[in-house]
């Protein structure tokens, strides 16, 4: 007897956006990062192809972050050092893509210029073969300062800059549109909102087959199920033909380390260290079974485990 699984026959398709030149197409990219491309949900491929398996990258900050002591540990020697960050996140962790916070910019916290924050992704650049996705302080007026310098540097790269949403995407659809970057767009947890940005940028001339959608993955504990349930919808609205919804989504795993139940010091819960690394990858897997087809992931830890938690639901060893 053949067991037949019964499949969905959707009518719409992800769009496909690859991050990362080489050499050959102009750039200086050891490889590229295909993104999207699905004709059904992820790992669940009789239901039309899943042609590129969600994709993992490695924050990296350009001055040491804040983090938790079973952060600092598992980083090492490397925290404060961007360069040297970045070369273990692609070497030792596994990391397909880097992505370059330069929240140093932030006028209040190291102001540091366009030309010194355009410097050290040209360094970064040199040291892995990744693609990167280069994101801002969060200020406007001077991520619109540094996206420039930045833009410049990453001209032939095929990269990404981050992240554009309703009051600055104008100056962040710019600096992608002019140096042919792509942009992750941020919505709140809003289907909706997610569409309108996409409107927007796409009406102020950034192509869609730009666009990586950021619709803000919240922690195992800290809101996961509402985070899941829109990623879904907007994954469901791109396969049933929503042209504007059919972009890569991107999701951001270091919010799990947010959740109070993930670091605290609870004996029956057993030790916080080993606890925080399994909330990431639980946050992961539930970001990447919703529909998400990139996570940024702060824990090497977790990366691992959730590489090989990805593998065993594609079917490998």
């Amino acid at each position: 007897m053949v067991l037949e699984m019964p499949a969905e026959k959707w009518a719409g398709k992800v769009g496909e956006l690859i991050l990362g030149a080489t050499r050959e197409q102009g750039g200086t990219r050891g490889k590229v990062v295909r993104l999207g491309g699905q004709k059904g949900l992820n790992f669940i491929t009789y239901d039309g192809g899943n042609p590129n398996p969600p994709a993992i990258g490695m924050e990296v900050y350009d001055s040491a972050p804040d983090y938790t002591e079973a952060v600092k540990a598992a980083i090492g020697g490397v925290l404060g050092d961007p360069v040297a960050w970045a070369r273990k996140a692609v070497d030792d962790w596994g990391a397909g893509l880097v992505c370059l916070r330069l929240s140093g910019t932030h006028p209040e916290s190291g102001d540091r210029s366009p030309a010194d924050s355009a410097q050290l992704v040209e360094k970064v650049l040199k040291a892995v073969p990744v693609p990167l996705i280069v994101y801002g302080c969060g200020v406007a007026e001077k991520d619109a300062l540094v996206m420039q310098a930045v833009g410049e540097v990453l001209r032939a790269e095929n990269c990404a800059l981050g992240a554009a949403n309703e009051e600055n995407y104008k100056s962040m659809c710019v600096a992608a549109m002019g140096f042919n970057q792509s942009l992750v767009g941020f919505s709140n947890l809003d289907i909706n909102l997610a569409k309108q940005l996409n409107i927007l940028m796409t009406d102020f001339g950034l192509k869609k087959e730009r666009i990586l959608m950021d619709p803000l993955m919240a922690g195992l504990g800290y809101g996961l199920d509402y985070s899941y349930s829109v990623i879904e919808r907007i994954r469901l609205a791109a396969l049933s033909g929503d042209g504007m919804l059919q972009c890569p989504i991107l999701c951001d795993t270091s919010t799990a380390w947010n959740a109070r139940e993930a670091t605290m010091a609870e004996p029956s819960m057993g030790d916080p260290a080993t606890r925080g690394v399994v909330w990431e990858a639980l946050t992961g897997m539930g970001a990447v079974t919703a529909g998400a087809d990139l996570l940024i992931m702060r824990h090497p830890g977790a990366a691992k485990m959730l590489i090989k938690a990805m593998n065993d639901m594609g079917g490998g060893a």
